[in-house]
Parts: structure tokens; C-alpha cells; sequence
């Protein structure tokens, strides 16, 4: 059995991503009707009509506020994305906003590309204009990293070998994360804590209704006196109005972000970057490659890794028979499954069932192929989201 799968691609993605599709099995453009997966970057779909035919969608790149998660959690849609993909580009740009804080880089260079006169001039100039512009040095300063996922426990990690102090803290780190980080970060038991403690401070999290408008002046008045702020993370994290308070009343010297607007653009102590974290030709290329294997294995196999709204899902495909299922997660819906497929004298070989929250996903490898009537006895099942018999392709 051959299927071609057709991907809505509606962004520019890398074209080293997109050549993991084999030409053969699927039909990549940004013109589809009724796509079997949507791949995407930066567009937002909120709002774009999610045809029947849907079966995942996919980001090119770690965050999805651009995506409906919540409404195609509901449909059995997982959403996939690129957790560390572009870890390192992200972490290289919060250490040069740290450098660009710490040495007034940003002031200085505009200073000296506005000097006009002559050569003795300009050079009374630089010597009586440099006094502006005395910045720190980052050894013996201590750093607070909130959030230890992919970006901050690298960014965590360069600081110390930077000779700085750093403390973080995130109340989710997993056991992967934890064995990444140095030994030498001490991890904060509050949030509070780091912002009573940290000359800089960095954010890492992801924007969500627990971490909107996280950081206000409550955490940053705390703040030791000249201390900067960076944000890296998403635009909404900070309280911009907090911020420019904090920057007025001089317990900020500096905030850093990655997230222009309108009331921070010009203001005095804030650089802001037009979103370039992720924009590094390694880490757009790490990102598409990384979504695009991980769409394909969804797609040909059932196998889920690196899903925002599903738990990771991994069976070796042992049997050419596989049926995947998204349902909500109560009890039994495993039991009638393998009920009707009993009905039918069909073996299962092979089984995984994983759940996340309200909804679960089942891979069922079997001996036989199982007719459209035990299908369709499935799919009437109570709480079924989604049934589908995985194509078989020729090796």
C-alpha cells in the first residue's frame, strides 16, 4: 500500500528540514487542500479552519503560541515542536545581551557614530566621553537563571565559565535537565529567592497563563541596587510598565530584550532586539530537521516525540499491521479496543497505551489486517478522537 502524505508547509522552512520527506511519499507545499499535517514556523493559526483530514501539526521551533494547542487536543491532533533545537543560537544571543549590559556597548557605539571634527577633535572626544560608559566585569557577579530547560541550563552552565555565580531556579526540572546541569549552579528554592540574590537575571520559560506578566515589580524592586534584566523567553513574561518603573527608580540599570514594543523602543537602559534568538542558519536547519523526523515517524508509524499536548508514544514497528488511536483518557478504552478486534479473530502482537492529561494515544500492532467493520466499530467507541490504519510501505 503507497499513500502520499500532503504537508501544508506555511512558512519558509529550511530546506535541509524538508528534504527528510521522501519525494516519493509526500507532497510538500503552501497551497493544500485538506493536508495530513501543517508545518509551520512563525504564522499564527489560531483562527485557520482545521480540515477533517488533519492529523498533526508541527513548529519549527520550541514555543506554540501560534498554535491552538487546547483545540487540537481535543480533536486528537498532537502538535509537535523542537525543545533544544536552537538551544545553543538562543544561548549565545542572552550572553552577548549580557556583554552588551555589562560593557554600555550599545550607548558607547552610538556615542562615537554621532562625533563629528576633526581628528584631534574626535579623539578629545573618545578619551572625555569614554567616562560614560564604564560597565562590570561578569566573574564574582552572580546570574539568576529562571526555568532549566534546554536554554537555560546552557546558558546556566557558560555563565559559570564565565566565573560568574549563578543560582536557578524551576520548580519542573526533569531528571534529563538536572543531570545537564553543572554542579556548580546552585538551584534557589524560590524565585524570590534569585531575584533577592542575582545582579542579572535571565528568563527561560515559556509564555503560558501561569507565567504571564510573571516578572513585576514585586521581583525586580528586591533586585540589588544597578541590577539587569534579560528576556529572551517571550514577550509578556515582564510587566513592561514594572520595568520602565524599575529602570526610573534605579534598582535596574539595564533590561535586554528580544521583544520590541512600543513603550520600551528608545527608552533609556533598554536594547531591544528584533526576535533574533532563534535566527542562525544552524539552529533553523536543527529546528525543520528535528520536526520534520519526528512528523514523519507520527505519520508512517504512530510514534510521538517531542509533542506539546501528547506524551512521548515509542514502539518498534515489528508488524507490517498498525492502527494508532488519540482518545480521551478513561477507562477500559484499551479493553474495548482489543474486544472488537478480538470479535474479529485479530492477534494483537503488540501494544502501547500512553495518556497526558485528558487525552491518550494507543499503537496497536497486529497479526492480520482489520476489516472496515471493526473499524468502524472502533471509532463508535465513547471517547474515541481518532482511528487510522498506518500505510504500509515497500522497503
Amino acid at each position: 500500500m503507497k499513500r502520499q502524505f500532503k504537508i501544508l508547509a506555511l512558512n519558509n522552512l529550511d530546506l535541509q528540514g524538508q528534504r527528510q520527506f521522501p519525494m516519493e511519499r509526500y507532497e510538500v507545499a503552501s497551497e493544500i487542500v485538506n493536508p495530513d499535517a501543517v508545518l509551520l514556523r512563525s504564522q499564527d493559526i489560531h483562527e485557520m479552519e482545521i480540515s477533517k483530514s488533519l492529523l498533526a501539526v508541527a513548529r519549527a521551533g520550541a514555543g506554540v503560541n501560534n498554535v491552538p494547542v487546547e483545540k487540537l487536543t481535543t480533536l486528537g491532533i498532537p502538535v509537535f515542536n523542537a525543545p533544544g533545537a536552537n538551544a545553543n543560537a538562543v544561548k549565545e544571543l542572552v550572553l552577548t545581551g549580557l556583554f552588551l549590559a555589562a560593557r554600555n556597548v550599545i550607548e558607547a557605539w552610538d556615542y562615537v557614530r554621532k562625533l563629528e571634527g576633526s581628528e584631534k577633535e574626535l579623539a578629545e572626544a573618545i578619551e572625555s566621553g569614554k567616562r560614560r560608559f564604564v560597565g562590570f566585569e561578569l566573574p564574582g557577579k552572580t546570574l539568576g537563571v529562571i526555568g532549566l530547560g534546554a536554554i537555560g541550563v546552557e546558558v546556566a552552565n557558560a555563565a559559570l565559565e564565565l566565573g560568574m555565580n549563578v543560582i536557578g531556579y524551576d520548580s519542573k526540572i526533569t531528571v534529563d535537565r538536572a543531570w545537564q546541569l553543572s554542579a556548580g549552579v546552585e538551584q534557589a528554592p524560590s524565585m524570590n529567592e534569585v531575584f533577592n540574590r542575582a545582579n542579572i537575571v535571565t528568563v527561560h520559560v515559556p509564555l503560558n497563563d501561569d507565567t504571564r506578566g510573571l516578572i513585576g515589580q514585586s521581583q525586580l524592586s528586591v533586585m540589588p541596587k544597578g541590577a539587569v534584566a534579560l528576556n529572551f523567553a517571550r514577550h509578556g513574561i515582564y510587566e513592561n510598565k514594572a520595568v520602565l518603573q524599575s529602570l526610573a527608580e534605579g534598582s535596574l540599570s539595564g533590561y535586554v530584550t528580544d521583544f520590541p514594543t512600543r513603550d520600551l523602543i528608545g527608552k533609556e537602559g533598554v536594547i531591544c532586539l528584533p526576535h533574533l534568538g532563534a535566527s542562525t542558519w544552524e539552529a533553523e536547519e536543527n529546528c525543520a530537521v528535528m520536526v520534520t523526523n519526528n512528523l514523519q515517524d507520527f505519520l508512517e508509524n504512530g510514534n510521538i516525540r517531542h509533542s506539546v499536548n501528547f506524551s512521548d508514544a515509542l514502539l518498534r514497528r515489528m508488524r507490517p499491521h498498525r492502527i494508532v488511536i488519540a482518545n480521551t483518557n478513561v477507562p477500559n478504552m484499551v479493553g474495548q479496543v482489543s474486544t472488537h478486534l478480538a470479535q474479529e479473530d485479530i492477534n494483537i502482537a503488540d501494544l502501547l497505551n500512553v495518556s497526558r492529561g485528558a487525552v491518550a494515544h494507543t499503537i496497536v500492532d497486529l497479526d492480520g489486517p482489520v476489516s472496515a467493520e471493526t473499524l468502524k466499530r472502533i471509532r463508535s467507541i465513547n471517547g474515541i478522537l481518532c482511528v487510522r490504519v498506518l500505510p504500509i510501505f515497500e522497503s
